[in-house]
């Protein structure tokens, strides 16, 4: 069928995509040349070649998403590598003379060429009056839809990362007049805005009938606008006054917005229009799959003949069309389009693991948090401690007893003779933490499985195929809680009744007031960057449980990091450094797991020493490490930096950064390799 087939020839177009891209000419202009438009875009086959063409470029995927569906999850308070990410020192994240993944204009201009040819040809109206593009009417309008979601999705990348940004609506003619005054960032709420404005018009475009959920559709076009409206309420509510806002202290735009207006009149009236956004899109979501959320068991399969976990699998199966809470996802293909996903969850996830403090953060089944069950190593019969993974998976919330993977586990239940699975670990061993190999050590010693498949076929190396969720109805749900909490002060009964069936789904207490109660913010904010905004601990004991259950909801779905920057959930590392942590290693039966440990703190290390910490420290083995001494933070970190190649093409001379017509990001130098200045 047409819809199976069509995620594989998306893939499928990289290399060629590849052959054509130029990423060195000023907003990445590709030449008009390359494209014959009157030829082109003339039939709605075309008009999907070029959409295909597009998908893989800019949606999420496993290709992306290196070594596992953790995206930036990794590099957070959730999960971390062996080395700490440069954003967590004081010089290591330098400004760049050029780059060519950040601030790019190729997939916008791209988009932009696409909607120039097609719109006039289609006719003025969404009806097509006047169209000319041969095809079904409604097919043509949903493919301009997904276009414009397409821009929509690649313009939020570029929010997150810079904050203001140029709006660029129409490729541009080859003329550096006009293309310097195109580059001048707008105020980045006026970004959110227009992000906004695409989506509406991809949903009102896009077909109401059901299609195929390998094709953006109108679910997934409300859900990314109530994402996008609560990243921005968010960042402008906790970073007000700040640089990092549209009129705020220190402002680099202010020169070029001088006594800047917000559209609704004020920065609190920007926030209050973000919520409402928010609330309004996700709320359509929620109702329509609130539901119909995949059932989690809370059992993790160990015999071929024992029943199914549906939220296991719906992170390990090959097609997701008949799994309702998947809004958008994307299809592989056995010797056609492969990856390694499943290889790396069946070994220590490419030495990338889950961290103590996310360990720490999942509740106990009755919805309490595990310090009220005696002490993090001890427990008291029913947390059981930490001194062993077994004991840390007992009586917990499901998302995590079926994910953390234990020593002794069968990794591969079915074609367990299936010789293709060159990759495969049978059965789950010791967490091969003094392994140095990048692909089949583990970092902190918690690893995890979500992503891997108990079939042997999916473990050739380099020949997985399952498909990867981009978008779950879930979110939605989360999204509406957050919001209408922060612009209401209260749970509404909405709110309330998505969470309980979050919690009920999960398998844990939907009594939600009980979690509150037995909050500590003082013992959270040891587990949870989460806990913090603007350098303060939260005094709001239901606010940060909404935060929580995004954490464990989302733990490895590439939604941490962009939370944590929403949240201003960094400032407190700047003045005490964070030590994160993995498994108990050090007195505890977990220690006589290994014969090869070496703790001097000398370039032979392999473990952090027990002088620091009982537990696990894979950023303080030895004294040359860049986060030996924890992790800190820059405030200019919440932003990158601007190449400063982009300020001399947009210089008056070519040469003159301060000519330029675009201001680099706060407290970032606006000279290549130096590191931020605050």
């Amino acid at each position: 069928m047409k819809s199976k087939k069509y995620i594989i020839k998306v893939f499928m177009t990289m290399a060629v995509i590849a052959g054509i891209t130029s990423c060195e000419d000023f907003l990445d202009r590709e030449p008009m040349s390359t494209i014959s438009p009157e030829t082109y875009y003339s039939t709605a086959a075309q008009l999907e070649a070029n959409l295909n063409d597009e998908y893989p470029n800019i949606l999420p995927s496993f290709g992306q998403w290196s070594y596992g569906i953790f995206g930036e999850d990794k590099g957070t308070d959730n999960q971390i590598e062996v080395t700490a990410n440069d954003r967590y020192t004081v010089d290591r994240w330098k400004v760049p003379h050029s780059e060519s993944d950040n601030w790019t204009f190729e997939r916008i201009y791209r988009v932009n060429f696409f909607l120039s040819e097609v719109l006039p040809k289609f006719g003025d109206d969404m009806n097509g009056t006047q169209n000319t593009i041969s095809g079904d009417v409604a097919t043509i309008k949903h493919y301009i839809g997904e276009m414009y979601f397409l821009r929509a999705f690649e313009y939020f990348k570029k929010l997150q990362l810079f904050g203001d940004f140029p709006i660029i609506e129409q490729p541009l003619a080859d003329n550096m007049e006009v293309l310097s005054e195109a580059s001048k960032r707008s105020p980045r709420n006026e970004v959110a805005r227009f992000i906004l404005d695409d989506l509406d018009k991809a949903y009102s475009y896009m077909s109401d009938v059901d299609l195929a959920t390998t094709r953006i559709n109108k679910d997934a076009a409300l859900l990314i606008k109530s994402r996008v409206a609560l990243f921005e309420a968010t960042w402008l509510q906790n970073f007000n006054g700040t640089a990092f806002v549209p009129g705020g202290t220190g402002w680099p735009g202010a020169d070029l917005y001088s006594n800047y207006q917000y559209p609704s009149g004020s920065i609190d009236s920007e926030v209050e229009y973000f919520l409402n956004q928010a609330m309004a899109a996700a709320k359509i979501v929620a109702d329509k799959y609130e539901g119909s959320l995949t059932v989690n068991t809370g059992v993790l399969q160990q015999s071929a003949d024992d029943p199914a976990n549906p939220y296991f699998d719906m992170f390990a199966q090959e097609d997701l069309s008949s799994v309702s809470e998947i809004l958008l996802w994307r299809q592989y293909a056995r010797g056609l389009l492969t990856h390694n996903i499943n290889s790396a969850a069946g070994r220590g996830n490419y030495r990338i693991g889950l961290t103590r403090g996310l360990v720490q953060s999942f509740l106990m089944e009755d919805g309490t948090p595990i310090y009220a069950h005696g002490t993090y190593a001890d427990g008291d019969g029913y947390y059981m401690g930490d001194k062993t993974i077994a004991d840390v998976r007992v009586n917990r919330d499901p998302r995590l007893s079926i994910f953390l993977k234990e020593p002794g586990q069968k990794n591969i239940l079915f074609e367990v003779d299936n010789n293709e699975g060159t990759e495969a670990v049978m059965e789950e061993p010791y967490p091969a933490i003094t392994n140095g190999d990048g692909e089949r050590g583990y970092a902190t010693g918690y690893a995890l499985r979500k992503g891997g498949s108990f079939n042997r076929k999916h473990y050739a190396n380099g020949g997985g195929y399952t498909a990867v969720v981009c978008f779950r109805a879930a979110e939605a749900l989360l999204n509406y809680m957050e919001a209408s909490y922060l612009l209401n002060g209260t749970l509404d009964a909405a709110a309330s009744g998505y969470w309980k069936a979050l919690r009920q789904r999960a398998g844990i207490s939907d009594n939600i007031d009980k979690t509150i109660a037995a909050t500590d913010m003082s013992k959270e904010a040891k587990n949870d960057w989460g806990a913090y905004t603007a350098g303060a601990i939260l005094s709001d004991a239901t606010l940060y449980n909404i935060r929580r259950e995004r954490r464990c909801e989302f733990m490895a779905e590439d939604l941490r990091y962009m939370d944590l920057r929403r949240w201003r959930s960094m400032d407190q590392l700047i003045s005490t450094p964070a030590h994160l942590e993995g498994m108990h290693l050090w007195n505890t039966p977990m220690e006589s797991w290994y014969s090869d440990l070496v703790a001097d703190g000398s370039n032979n290390a392999n473990v952090s020493s027990k002088d620091k910490s009982e537990y696990l420290r894979p950023f303080e083995r030895t004294a040359t490490q860049a986060a030996y001494d924890g992790c800190t933070w820059k405030m200019a970190h919440y932003l990158n930096p601007i190449p400063i190649k982009q300020f001399l093409l947009t210089s008056s001379d070519g040469a003159t950064v301060s000519e330029s017509s675009i201001y680099q990001n706060p407290y970032w130098p606006t000279t290549a390799d130096l590191p931020a200045e605050q």
